[in-house]
C-alpha cells in the first residue's frame, strides 16, 4: 500500500467502499446456509483462493514462484489461523445476532493495541489506553449482562465466540507483522488456500459427511460466500489500495460492521436495545480514534 499517495483516486474510494459493504452482508448469508460452519469455511477459502488465482491470471499479474519455505510456512500458519477465526464467527452468528457478533468481532482492533504493547513493546499512549477502556465498556454494554431481559445463555455463547474470533483474526494481524516482502494478493491465495486445507483434518472428525445435503439454493448460497464475499470483494479491496491513503482504507474498513447493522435490522429483524447502541457507538467510535491517533 502506497503511504505517499497524495489523494483519493474515485474509483479505488469506490472499490473500498464496495467491497466493505459486500464484508458487511456475509452474516446473514451465513444464516441461510444450512451447512456446518466448518463446511463453510472450508469451501470459502478454497474456492476464494482459486478464483483469486485465476483472476490474478487473467489480469496479467506475476505471482513469484520465489517466496521463502519459512515465509511459505509461516503464511499457511497464519492461514490455519484464519480458517478457525471464520468457524467462531460463523458459529457466533448461529448463537446471537448478526449486529451482536460483528461488534464482538471489531474488538479485534483493541485487542491488537493491547497485545502490541505486551508483544512488540510498542508504547501504550493515554488515548489508546482510553480508547481501549471505552471498548471494553461498549463490548459490555453490547453484551447484555447488564440486563437481565437480554443477557441469556445462547447470547453470551454467541459473544463468546465473537471474541475468540476477534482474538484470531488479531493473531492473523500480529503474524502479518513478521511477513514482510511478499505482495498482498499472493500472500492472500495463500492463506485462503491454507484456511481451506488446514480444516480437512478437523472436517474428518466432526463432520458427518453421509448426512450432508447440497440442494440448489445451498449450492448458490455456499458459491456466493466463496466468489462474492471472498474472491471479488478480497480483489477490490487489494485493488483499491495502491490509489488511497493507508488512513482513508483503515477509516472505510468501519463501513463493514455498519453494514451488518443495518442490513441484520432490515432482514432479519434484529433489535437492538438503548444499551447495545450505546455500546456499538463506544466500540466503533474508539476504533474509530484509534486510527486516528
Amino acid at each position: 500500500m502506497k503511504e505517499n499517495t497524495e489523494k483519493n483516486a474515485p474509483g479505488s474510494l469506490a472499490m473500498l467502499t464496495a467491497s466493505m459493504i459486500i464484508f458487511g452482508t456475509i452474516g446473514v448469508f451465513r444464516r441461510f446456509i444450512p451447512l456446518s460452519s466448518g463446511m463453510i469455511a472450508f469451501f470459502r477459502g478454497i474456492i476464494g483462493a482459486l478464483f483469486l488465482l485465476l483472476f490474478a491470471k487473467a489480469r496479467g499479474r506475476r505471482l513469484r514462484n520465489g517466496t521463502e519455505w519459512k515465509t511459505t510456512l509461516w503464511l499457511a500458519v497464519s492461514g490455519g489461523v484464519i480458517g478457525f477465526n471464520w468457524i467462531l464467527l460463523f458459529e457466533a452468528y448461529n448463537y446471537t445476532t448478526v449486529s451482536t457478533a460483528t461488534l464482538c468481532y471489531y474488538m479485534q482492533p483493541t485487542i491488537v493495541v493491547i497485545a502490541s504493547t505486551l508483544r512488540f513493546k510498542e508504547r501504550m499512549t493515554w488515548k489508546k489506553a482510553v480508547c481501549s477502556a471505552l471498548a471494553l465498556i461498549g463490548m459490555i454494554l453490547v453484551s447484555g449482562v447488564l440486563d437481565r431481559e437480554i443477557g441469556s445463555v445462547n447470547d453470551l455463547k454467541g459473544i463468546f465466540l465473537g471474541l475468540g474470533a476477534a482474538a484470531l483474526y488479531a493473531t492473523v494481524v500480529l503474524m502479518n507483522k513478521s511477513i514482510r516482502g511478499i505482495d498482498a494478493f499472493e500472500k492472500t491465495i495463500i492463506q485462503l488456500f491454507a484456511a481451506g486445507i488446514v480444516l480437512i483434518p478437523y472436517l474428518a472428525v466432526t463432520e458427518d459427511f453421509g448426512s450432508l445435503v447440497f440442494s440448489e439454493s445451498t449450492i448458490l448460497l455456499l458459491l456466493f460466500v466463496s466468489i462474492i464475499h471472498t474472491g471479488i470483494s478480497y480483489a477490490m479491496y487489494f485493488g483499491s489500495m495502491d490509489g488511497l491513503r493507508t488512513q482513508t482504507v483503515a477509516l472505510f474498513s468501519y463501513i463493514d460492521p455498519i453494514t451488518a447493522l443495518v442490513v441484520s435490522g432490515l432482514i432479519l429483524h434484529e433489535k437492538m436495545y438503548a444499551g447495545g447502541m450505546i455500546g456499538a457507538c463506544l466500540i466503533l467510535g474508539s476504533a474509530i480514534a484509534c486510527e486516528l491517533l
